[in-house]
């Protein structure tokens, strides 16, 4: 699946896509649905979850958790827009599973 293809599924009120977890925990937050992102992102380890995890709790605004969930994830605290770092992490895991 493309980035443009998964945006357009993100922005649409049509079909669920099938991609990865870490990928529809994405999906979710574009819908406005935070907890199903954050519910998703729980029963996953790793740091690519790590990394979704520690962008909900940036938008939450929740800078003490989004720091541990970063440094679990191996990346710096991300000072960009929300909007930049989602585009981020969707065309990372579409790009790298």
């Amino acid at each position: 699946m493309t980035y443009d293809e998964f945006l357009q599924y993100c922005n649409s009120d049509g079909t669920v896509p099938e991609v990865s977890p870490l990928l529809m925990a994405l999906y979710h937050d574009a819908k406005g649905e935070w907890d199903r992102a954050h519910e998703i992102v729980q029963d996953i380890n790793g740091s690519g979850a790590s990394w979704i995890h520690a962008y909900l709790h940036r938008k939450e605004g929740d800078r003490g958790n989004a720091s541990y969930w970063y440094s679990r994830a191996g990346k710096p605290f991300c000072n960009s827009g929300l909007e930049e770092e989602w585009n981020e992490l969707a065309i990372n895991f579409l790009t790298n599973g």
